[in-house]
Protein backbone atom coordinates (compact mmCIF):
# COMPACT_ATOMS: atom_id res chain seq x y z
CA UNK A 1 0.00 0.00 0.00
CA UNK A 2 1.10 3.53 -0.68
CA UNK A 3 0.21 6.72 1.28
CA UNK A 4 0.17 10.36 0.39
CA UNK A 5 -0.90 12.85 3.04
CA UNK A 6 -1.78 16.47 2.43
CA UNK A 7 -0.80 18.98 5.10
CA UNK A 8 -1.76 22.46 4.00
CA UNK A 9 0.23 21.86 0.88
CA UNK A 10 1.94 18.79 2.34
CA UNK A 11 0.88 15.35 1.17
CA UNK A 12 1.10 11.69 2.09
CA UNK A 13 -0.74 8.71 0.13
CA UNK A 14 -2.13 5.06 0.63
CA UNK A 15 -3.47 2.50 -1.84
CA UNK A 16 -7.24 2.03 -1.58
CA UNK A 17 -8.10 -1.02 -3.70
CA UNK A 18 -11.46 -1.71 -2.02
CA UNK A 19 -12.83 1.82 -2.09
CA UNK A 20 -14.14 1.75 1.48
CA UNK A 21 -13.55 3.94 4.52
CA UNK A 22 -10.47 3.18 6.60
CA UNK A 23 -11.31 2.45 10.23
CA UNK A 24 -9.54 1.75 13.51
CA UNK A 25 -9.88 -1.43 15.51
CA UNK A 26 -7.90 -1.24 18.73
CA UNK A 27 -4.28 -0.62 17.75
CA UNK A 28 -4.86 -1.64 14.11
CA UNK A 29 -6.29 -0.13 10.95
CA UNK A 30 -8.95 -2.07 9.08
CA UNK A 31 -10.61 -1.78 5.70
CA UNK A 32 -13.88 -3.61 5.14
CA UNK A 33 -13.05 -5.75 8.16
CA UNK A 34 -9.57 -6.67 6.90
CA UNK A 35 -6.30 -5.57 8.58
CA UNK A 36 -4.53 -2.67 6.90
CA UNK A 37 -0.89 -1.56 7.00
CA UNK A 38 0.67 1.41 5.23
CA UNK A 39 3.78 2.36 3.31
CA UNK A 40 4.10 5.69 1.60
CA UNK A 41 5.59 9.12 1.16
CA UNK A 42 5.18 12.85 1.62
CA UNK A 43 4.89 15.24 -1.29
CA UNK A 44 4.00 18.72 -0.03
CA UNK A 45 4.28 20.16 -3.51
CA UNK A 46 1.32 18.31 -4.98
CA UNK A 47 -1.40 20.83 -4.17
CA UNK A 48 0.91 23.60 -5.36
CA UNK A 49 1.25 22.03 -8.79
CA UNK A 50 -2.40 21.07 -8.91
CA UNK A 51 -3.52 24.63 -8.16
CA UNK A 52 -1.15 26.32 -10.62
CA UNK A 53 -3.02 27.24 -13.79
CA UNK A 54 0.05 26.50 -15.87
CA UNK A 55 0.28 22.94 -14.52
CA UNK A 56 -3.27 21.91 -13.62
CA UNK A 57 -6.68 23.60 -13.69
CA UNK A 58 -8.68 22.09 -10.78
CA UNK A 59 -6.47 22.24 -7.64
CA UNK A 60 -7.17 19.97 -4.68
CA UNK A 61 -10.40 18.67 -6.23
CA UNK A 62 -8.32 17.28 -9.07
CA UNK A 63 -5.75 15.71 -6.73
CA UNK A 64 -8.44 13.92 -4.71
CA UNK A 65 -10.22 12.82 -7.86
CA UNK A 66 -7.07 11.37 -9.42
CA UNK A 67 -6.17 9.64 -6.17
CA UNK A 68 -9.56 7.95 -6.13
CA UNK A 69 -9.22 6.85 -9.75
CA UNK A 70 -5.87 5.26 -8.98
CA UNK A 71 -6.90 3.51 -5.77
CA UNK A 72 -5.00 5.86 -3.46
CA UNK A 73 -5.89 7.31 -0.09
CA UNK A 74 -5.03 10.86 0.92
CA UNK A 75 -4.74 12.39 4.37
CA UNK A 76 -5.59 16.07 4.43
CA UNK A 77 -4.31 18.51 7.05
CA UNK A 78 -6.35 21.60 7.81
CA UNK A 79 -3.47 23.98 8.55
CA UNK A 80 0.30 24.23 8.88
CA UNK A 81 2.03 25.25 12.11
CA UNK A 82 4.59 27.23 10.14
CA UNK A 83 4.26 30.31 7.95
CA UNK A 84 4.64 28.36 4.72
CA UNK A 85 1.32 28.42 2.83
CA UNK A 86 -0.04 30.85 5.42
CA UNK A 87 -0.14 28.56 8.41
CA UNK A 88 -1.63 29.53 11.76
CA UNK A 89 0.15 32.88 11.56
CA UNK A 90 -2.19 33.89 8.72
CA UNK A 91 -5.24 33.27 10.91
CA UNK A 92 -3.78 35.54 13.57
CA UNK A 93 -3.07 38.23 10.96
CA UNK A 94 -6.66 38.06 9.70
CA UNK A 95 -7.90 38.56 13.25
CA UNK A 96 -5.62 41.57 13.72
CA UNK A 97 -6.92 43.10 10.51
CA UNK A 98 -10.43 42.81 11.93
CA UNK A 99 -9.62 44.59 15.17
CA UNK A 100 -8.51 41.77 17.47
CA UNK A 101 -5.70 42.76 19.86
CA UNK A 102 -3.25 39.87 19.52
CA UNK A 103 0.43 39.81 20.44
CA UNK A 104 1.47 36.23 19.69
CA UNK A 105 0.88 33.70 16.94
CA UNK A 106 0.22 31.20 19.73
CA UNK A 107 -3.09 32.97 20.32
CA UNK A 108 -4.22 30.90 17.35
CA UNK A 109 -5.02 28.30 20.01
CA UNK A 110 -6.91 30.54 22.42
CA UNK A 111 -8.50 33.56 20.73
CA UNK A 112 -12.23 32.94 20.12
CA UNK A 113 -12.27 34.79 16.79
CA UNK A 114 -9.25 32.93 15.45
CA UNK A 115 -10.67 29.59 16.57
CA UNK A 116 -13.88 30.39 14.75
CA UNK A 117 -11.92 31.17 11.57
CA UNK A 118 -10.35 27.73 11.85
CA UNK A 119 -13.74 26.09 12.41
CA UNK A 120 -15.17 27.93 9.42
CA UNK A 121 -12.29 26.61 7.31
CA UNK A 122 -12.78 23.08 8.58
CA UNK A 123 -16.50 23.19 7.82
CA UNK A 124 -15.85 24.58 4.34
CA UNK A 125 -13.44 21.75 3.55
CA UNK A 126 -15.55 18.96 5.02
CA UNK A 127 -18.74 20.07 3.28
CA UNK A 128 -17.13 21.07 -0.01
CA UNK A 129 -18.52 19.25 -3.04
CA UNK A 130 -15.63 18.13 -5.22
CA UNK A 131 -16.11 19.84 -8.58
CA UNK A 132 -14.68 16.81 -10.40
CA UNK A 133 -16.30 13.88 -8.58
CA UNK A 134 -19.44 15.53 -7.22
CA UNK A 135 -18.76 13.96 -3.81
CA UNK A 136 -18.55 15.95 -0.57
CA UNK A 137 -15.14 15.66 1.05
CA UNK A 138 -16.70 14.32 4.25
CA UNK A 139 -18.29 11.52 2.24
CA UNK A 140 -15.28 10.60 0.10
CA UNK A 141 -13.57 7.30 1.06
CA UNK A 142 -10.50 8.40 -0.91
CA UNK A 143 -9.62 10.43 2.19
CA UNK A 144 -7.92 8.21 4.76
CA UNK A 145 -7.92 10.75 7.58
CA UNK A 146 -7.94 14.39 8.55
CA UNK A 147 -5.04 16.06 10.36
CA UNK A 148 -5.78 18.96 12.71
CA UNK A 149 -2.45 20.78 12.18
CA UNK A 150 0.97 19.87 10.83
CA UNK A 151 3.54 19.76 13.65
CA UNK A 152 1.68 21.90 16.23
CA UNK A 153 3.74 23.85 18.74
CA UNK A 154 2.77 26.35 21.43
CA UNK A 155 6.01 27.59 22.99
CA UNK A 156 4.29 30.33 25.02
CA UNK A 157 2.65 27.61 27.13
CA UNK A 158 5.15 24.79 27.78
CA UNK A 159 2.68 23.27 30.24
CA UNK A 160 0.75 22.01 27.22
CA UNK A 161 -2.65 23.07 28.55
CA UNK A 162 -3.52 25.49 25.76
CA UNK A 163 -2.74 23.06 22.97
CA UNK A 164 -4.50 20.22 24.78
CA UNK A 165 -7.66 22.30 25.13
CA UNK A 166 -7.49 23.29 21.46
CA UNK A 167 -7.11 19.66 20.33
CA UNK A 168 -10.07 18.60 22.45
CA UNK A 169 -12.26 21.37 21.06
CA UNK A 170 -11.28 20.99 17.42
CA UNK A 171 -11.27 17.19 17.36
CA UNK A 172 -14.83 17.20 18.70
CA UNK A 173 -15.81 19.81 16.12
CA UNK A 174 -14.42 17.81 13.18
CA UNK A 175 -16.18 14.66 14.33
CA UNK A 176 -19.47 16.57 14.78
CA UNK A 177 -19.49 17.15 11.02
CA UNK A 178 -17.66 14.06 9.77
CA UNK A 179 -17.95 10.81 11.71
CA UNK A 180 -16.75 8.62 8.83
CA UNK A 181 -13.09 9.53 8.57
CA UNK A 182 -10.19 8.90 10.90
CA UNK A 183 -8.61 11.88 12.65
CA UNK A 184 -5.08 12.57 13.90
CA UNK A 185 -3.36 15.58 15.43
CA UNK A 186 -0.20 15.89 13.29
CA UNK A 187 2.31 15.54 16.15
CA UNK A 188 6.07 15.16 15.92
CA UNK A 189 5.99 13.10 19.10
CA UNK A 190 7.50 15.28 21.85
CA UNK A 191 6.56 14.23 25.36
CA UNK A 192 5.00 16.62 27.89
CA UNK A 193 3.83 16.88 31.46
CA UNK A 194 1.21 14.13 31.54
CA UNK A 195 3.93 11.49 32.06
CA UNK A 196 7.06 13.49 33.03
CA UNK A 197 9.40 10.50 33.07
CA UNK A 198 8.89 10.05 29.31
CA UNK A 199 10.53 13.42 28.66
CA UNK A 200 13.87 11.60 28.83
CA UNK A 201 13.20 10.46 25.26
CA UNK A 202 12.86 14.01 23.90
CA UNK A 203 15.84 15.44 22.02
CA UNK A 204 17.75 17.60 24.50
CA UNK A 205 17.25 20.94 22.80
CA UNK A 206 13.49 20.47 22.50
CA UNK A 207 12.63 19.31 26.00
CA UNK A 208 9.86 21.17 27.86
CA UNK A 209 9.56 24.08 25.43
CA UNK A 210 7.08 23.18 22.70
CA UNK A 211 3.79 22.78 24.55
CA UNK A 212 2.95 19.38 23.05
CA UNK A 213 2.27 16.15 24.89
CA UNK A 214 2.37 12.97 22.83
CA UNK A 215 0.42 10.90 25.33
CA UNK A 216 -2.24 13.38 26.50
CA UNK A 217 -2.80 14.85 23.02
CA UNK A 218 -3.43 11.40 21.52
CA UNK A 219 -5.65 10.25 24.39
CA UNK A 220 -8.35 12.69 23.28
CA UNK A 221 -11.27 10.33 22.44
CA UNK A 222 -11.90 11.72 18.95
CA UNK A 223 -8.25 11.19 17.90
CA UNK A 224 -7.97 7.83 16.13
CA UNK A 225 -4.24 7.31 15.74
CA UNK A 226 -0.89 8.75 16.74
CA UNK A 227 1.98 10.08 14.63
CA UNK A 228 5.65 10.80 15.13
CA UNK A 229 8.24 12.47 12.93
CA UNK A 230 11.97 11.72 12.98
CA UNK A 231 14.63 14.33 12.19
CA UNK A 232 17.61 13.32 14.31
CA UNK A 233 19.99 15.30 12.09
CA UNK A 234 18.08 18.49 12.92
CA UNK A 235 17.22 17.77 16.55
CA UNK A 236 20.64 16.40 17.53
CA UNK A 237 22.96 18.08 15.03
CA UNK A 238 26.65 17.38 14.59
CA UNK A 239 29.22 18.03 15.96
CA UNK A 240 27.37 17.88 19.29
CA UNK A 241 26.03 14.44 18.40
CA UNK A 242 27.69 11.67 16.42
CA UNK A 243 25.95 9.56 13.79
CA UNK A 244 25.95 6.68 16.27
CA UNK A 245 24.26 8.83 18.91
CA UNK A 246 21.68 9.95 16.37
CA UNK A 247 20.93 6.33 15.48
CA UNK A 248 20.56 5.40 19.14
CA UNK A 249 18.11 8.30 19.51
CA UNK A 250 16.09 7.11 16.49
CA UNK A 251 15.76 3.60 17.91
CA UNK A 252 14.74 4.90 21.34
CA UNK A 253 12.33 7.41 19.80
CA UNK A 254 10.53 4.75 17.75
CA UNK A 255 10.38 2.13 20.47
CA UNK A 256 9.23 4.52 23.21
CA UNK A 257 6.33 5.74 21.09
CA UNK A 258 5.36 2.23 20.06
CA UNK A 259 5.25 1.24 23.73
CA UNK A 260 3.09 4.22 24.65
CA UNK A 261 0.75 3.75 21.69
CA UNK A 262 0.22 0.17 22.81
CA UNK A 263 -0.11 0.61 26.57
CA UNK A 264 -1.14 4.20 27.32
CA UNK A 265 -2.85 5.47 24.17
CA UNK A 266 -4.13 2.11 22.86
CA UNK A 267 -4.30 3.33 19.26
CA UNK A 268 -2.30 2.73 16.06
CA UNK A 269 0.77 4.83 15.28
CA UNK A 270 2.44 5.74 12.01
CA UNK A 271 5.84 7.33 11.43
CA UNK A 272 4.51 10.30 9.51
CA UNK A 273 7.83 11.79 8.39
CA UNK A 274 11.42 10.53 8.25
CA UNK A 275 14.34 10.94 5.89
CA UNK A 276 18.02 11.66 5.47
CA UNK A 277 19.35 14.84 3.89
CA UNK A 278 22.17 14.88 1.37
CA UNK A 279 22.97 18.41 2.56
CA UNK A 280 24.34 17.14 5.86
CA UNK A 281 28.11 16.62 6.12
CA UNK A 282 29.08 12.98 5.79
CA UNK A 283 26.06 12.02 3.70
CA UNK A 284 26.25 9.07 1.35
CA UNK A 285 23.66 7.12 -0.63
CA UNK A 286 24.65 4.01 1.29
CA UNK A 287 23.93 5.74 4.61
CA UNK A 288 20.54 6.90 3.39
CA UNK A 289 19.62 3.43 2.17
CA UNK A 290 20.76 1.85 5.43
CA UNK A 291 18.72 4.38 7.38
CA UNK A 292 15.56 3.69 5.35
CA UNK A 293 16.02 -0.05 5.81
CA UNK A 294 16.52 0.44 9.54
CA UNK A 295 13.32 2.45 10.00
CA UNK A 296 11.35 0.16 7.70
CA UNK A 297 12.52 -2.89 9.60
CA UNK A 298 11.32 -1.40 12.90
CA UNK A 299 7.89 -0.78 11.36
CA UNK A 300 7.62 -4.20 9.73
CA UNK A 301 8.84 -6.11 12.78
CA UNK A 302 6.33 -4.39 15.04
CA UNK A 303 3.42 -4.76 12.62
CA UNK A 304 4.26 -8.44 12.08
CA UNK A 305 4.18 -9.05 15.82
CA UNK A 306 0.75 -7.44 16.07
CA UNK A 307 2.01 -4.18 17.51
CA UNK A 308 0.52 -0.71 16.95
CA UNK A 309 3.08 0.63 14.44
CA UNK A 310 1.20 0.34 11.17
CA UNK A 311 3.18 2.26 8.61
CA UNK A 312 5.74 4.85 7.64
CA UNK A 313 5.86 7.78 5.22
CA UNK A 314 9.22 9.04 4.09
CA UNK A 315 9.92 12.71 3.49
CA UNK A 316 9.69 13.25 0.57
CA UNK A 317 8.97 12.12 -3.00
CA UNK A 318 9.60 14.36 -6.02
CA UNK A 319 9.73 13.88 -9.76
CA UNK A 320 12.39 14.95 -12.21
CA UNK A 321 12.55 18.64 -13.08
CA UNK A 322 11.63 19.89 -9.59
CA UNK A 323 15.09 20.95 -8.40
CA UNK A 324 13.75 24.39 -7.51
CA UNK A 325 11.68 22.79 -4.72
CA UNK A 326 14.39 20.47 -3.40
CA UNK A 327 15.14 20.52 0.32
CA UNK A 328 17.84 17.86 0.57
CA UNK A 329 15.53 15.09 1.68
CA UNK A 330 13.79 14.52 -1.65
CA UNK A 331 13.90 11.23 -3.51
CA UNK A 332 13.44 11.05 -7.26
CA UNK A 333 12.82 7.38 -7.94
CA UNK A 334 14.30 7.46 -11.45
CA UNK A 335 17.53 8.94 -10.09
CA UNK A 336 17.75 6.69 -7.00
CA UNK A 337 16.99 3.13 -8.13
CA UNK A 338 18.57 1.52 -5.06
CA UNK A 339 16.43 3.60 -2.70
CA UNK A 340 13.38 2.99 -4.87
CA UNK A 341 13.94 -0.75 -4.53
CA UNK A 342 14.12 -0.50 -0.75
CA UNK A 343 10.81 1.40 -0.71
CA UNK A 344 9.23 -1.17 -3.03
CA UNK A 345 10.51 -4.06 -0.92
CA UNK A 346 8.94 -2.52 2.18
CA UNK A 347 5.61 -2.17 0.37
CA UNK A 348 5.67 -5.85 -0.57
CA UNK A 349 6.57 -6.87 2.99
CA UNK A 350 3.85 -4.70 4.52
CA UNK A 351 1.24 -5.97 2.06
CA UNK A 352 2.23 -9.57 2.78
CA UNK A 353 1.07 -9.12 6.37
CA UNK A 354 -2.52 -8.58 5.19
CA UNK A 355 -2.68 -11.37 2.61
CA UNK A 356 -4.84 -14.24 3.85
Amino acid sequence: MVILIFQSGDYRVIANPDGGFAQRSGTSFVMNGKPMNLNGFNGYWMMLYASNLSTRAKGLDFVVSEAGKNGIYVILSFVNNYEEYGGRKQYVEWAKERGQSLTSDDEFYTNPAVKQYYKDHVKAVLTRINSVTGIAYKDDPTIFAWELINEPRCESDPSGAQLQNWIQEMAAYVKSIDSYHLLEVGLEGFYGNSVPQRKQYNPNNLTNILGTDFIANNQVPQIDFATIHIYAEQWLPAPNSSEKEQQIFVDRWIQAHIEDSNSAIKKPIIIGEFGKSYRVNGYSLEKRNNYYEHVYNAIYTNAKSGGPCRGGLFWQLMSQGMANMADGYEIVLEESPSTAQIIADQSHKIISLTVT
